[in-house]
């Protein structure tokens, strides 16, 4: 009976370092990124607005291998409805900024007048949704941000598209757009970023990127309604074996999400555990100085699976 006991209170020991090695549930931003969810209009759905197709479970690779088993003979998108993008102001002017970065990291970026032009409407569109008007009340409540929409403009420049140097001995190369939406590569072997959904579309339907499967627990496989996947892909011929990324979800949500967990920490590095929809992710949120240097989700739970589990 001892020994039973034992077990028991070892296992409980067990569980119990298990959860403390994991951040608590944020409830305030659980309930602030549930109301950007509902305000997301701009959301595509699954099964109608586009369609994934996650397959098989991507196996375990080395940072900078060439050799990989594909389990994912098809795209993950097999379609996406390209009118809705092109008709949704802040996608399109989204998706024209895609095409404004170099590549590799350690070449220095060249920001022309048109790019700029670029970049200001793009974020004149994304300050008009009811997404970032929310996320700019909520900071102005906190204190991190001016009330003045212009000033708050610039701060959003500031965050994530000032340039700055992610490789030594070069010019300024990188920015947090570019780094997050748009991806980079580095030394050629190695992608860094890329955690977007349009891009990822847009990259496979050109035949730039091969998706090789999807990244999850035995006990919780996505499906294709997921907003959020943790998966496997290759880019331009170079291997990311474990990204992630929120599907179907508009630029400004992902934006309004990640620039509050940066205004509201001052870490270099911050994870928030959360709650959004059906889903349990951790957001991270990793500082270069004043702008940002990655953001991303990572998939704890779909389906509401988590909610058994954290009932007791």
């Amino acid at each position: 009976m001892a020994v039973r006991l034992g077990g028991f209170l070892f296992l409980a020991v067990l569980l119990s370092a298990v959860d403390a090695s994991r951040p608590a549930i944020n409830q305030e931003l659980s309930n602030l990124f549930n109301e950007l969810w509902r305000l997301d209009v701009n959301r595509l759905k699954p099964g109608i607005d586009y369609t994934i197709s996650v397959q098989g479970r991507a196996g375990f690779v080395n940072q900078g291998s060439h050799v990989v088993l594909d389990h994912a003979s098809m795209p993950l998108f097999s379609n996406v409805n390209e009118n809705k993008l092109r008709n949704t102001t802040t996608f399109s002017r989204f998706m024209k900024l895609l095409d404004n970065y170099e590549r590799s990291t350690g070449i220095t970026e060249r920001v022309t007048p048109e790019e700029l032009t670029e970049i200001n409407l793009f974020l004149d569109a994304v300050l008009e949704t009811q997404v970032m008007k929310r996320a700019h009340q909520y900071l102005v409540s906190k204190g991190k941000s001016s009330s003045d929409s212009r000033q708050f403009k610039n701060q959003l420049n500031l965050i994530w598209f000032h340039l700055y140097h992610r490789q030594r001995n070069t010019g300024p190369d990188s920015c947090g757009f570019e780094h997050v939406f748009v991806g980079e590569t580095k030394s050629g072997t190695e992608i860094i970023g890329f955690h977007n959904w349009v891009q990822f579309y847009l990259q496979e339907k050109n035949s730039h990127l091969d998706y090789k499967g999807y990244k999850a627990r035995d006990q919780d496989l996505p499906d294709q309604d997921d907003h959020v996947l943790n998966l496997q892909f290759s880019w331009h011929g170079v291997m990311k074996p474990v990204g992630s990324a929120f599907i179907g979800t508009s630029p400004e949500f992902e934006m309004a999400l990640f620039t509050i967990i940066f205004l509201m920490n001052t870490e270099r590095s911050t994870t928030v555990l959360v709650n959004i929809d059906q889903c349990q992710m951790e957001l991270v949120v990793i500082r270069q100085g004043r702008c940002l240097g990655t953001a991303y989700p990572k998939l704890l739970s779909s389906n509401s699976r988590h909610i058994g589990v954290n009932s007791h």
